[in-house]
């Protein structure tokens, strides 16, 4: 007894040390990679300077985003206000600053477009993995309501689905969530039409797991890869989107400022030189949209297993 318990403690204390030391590897393996690249690096800043300001906006902001002030309306950047105040990034028609209402408009657009993938992933993982599991009819009825949906134009199927449900931030993140379904689903079907057949699934099958116990701890961890990158280029997709419905006046309510209701509410004074109500929510949805996508490829790349090897 005495010489078989110091044996059996060194065995644990591996079996426990080696996925954190595994972790650890892929996480200086991702760091070095993201180093390299460089973009990535790039993209990664400005997702992290996006996060800060949409979750540190009201501290942030100079001003309150919904205060109106005739009187200073259509300011240029860095003019004075009243009391020493400082419009950082001028004034819009009404007289409310531009930097607070772009301010708390990152925390809309980020939510929007984080959610409504959470949505649409997970709905479209569930009928993927049900699709290509089980395949048959329940495949055939899964698939063929996702080719309708592609049949028409998504922008327009958002539009009247929001003429009815009305402007609101459950309901927007609802629509865009719901038309993003069907990439996800069919790609995890794809997957799972290959691996439902591999050994360590028969293997699971013939130990008496359950459907549950297969398709979620055997089957979705082996999709996970695909699934993320996806993720990174809907995510700038939505916020597209989000960005296009404000701007029609069907996203959130008035009172909540967004990047897309800042450039709609910019249209009628981008002929008399009020540059700065354009450009700047522009540039925001154009840099947050662009370092989306840069993560996607840095993933795609990072995530390709026939890379790792080499890094």
């Amino acid at each position: 007894m005495a010489n078989v318990e110091p044996q059996s403690q060194p065995a644990s204390h591996k079996s426990a040390a080696a996925p954190v030391s595994y972790r650890r590897r892929e996480m200086q393996r991702a760091l070095r990679s993201m180093v390299a690249s460089r973009w990535a690096l790039v993209g990664m800043i400005i997702l992290t300077a996006a996060a800060f300001i949409a979750i540190f906006g009201p501290l942030l902001s100079p001003m309150d985003p919904n205060r109106q002030n005739i009187m200073m309306r259509l300011l240029p950047p860095m003019a004075e206000g009243p009391r020493g105040a400082t419009f950082w990034l001028g004034s819009d028609h009404l007289g409310r600053d531009v930097l607070s209402r772009l301010l708390y408009g990152a925390r809309v657009s980020l939510l929007v477009g984080m959610a409504a993938i959470v949505v649409g992933g997970s709905i479209g993982t569930l009928l993927g993995l049900i699709s290509g599991y089980f395949g048959g009819w329940i495949d055939d009825v899964i698939m063929r309501l996702g080719d309708i949906q592609l049949a028409f134009p998504f922008i327009l199927l958002a539009i009247m689905f929001l003429v009815v449900l009305g402007p609101g931030l459950v309901n927007i993140i609802l629509v865009l969530g719901i038309g993003q379904w069907i990439t996800y689903a069919r790609i995890v079907r794809a997957q799972t039409l290959s691996l439902r057949e591999k050994e360590y699934v028969e293997a699971a099958r013939a130990m008496g797991d359950g459907l549950f116990s297969i398709l979620f701890r055997t089957i979705l961890p082996n999709i996970v890869a695909p699934l993320t990158v996806i993720a990174s280029f809907n995510v700038a997709s939505v916020i597209l989107s989000e960005a296009a419905l404000s701007f029609l006046g069907l996203g959130v309510p008035p009172t909540v400022p967004t990047w897309g209701s800042m450039l709609s509410e910019s249209r009628d004074h981008l002929l008399s030189n009020k540059w700065w109500l354009a450009v700047f929510p522009g540039l925001a949805i154009v840099l947050t949209v662009l370092a989306f996508n840069i993560i996607g490829d840095w993933l795609r790349d990072f995530l390709d297993p026939r890379l790792k090897e080499r890094s």
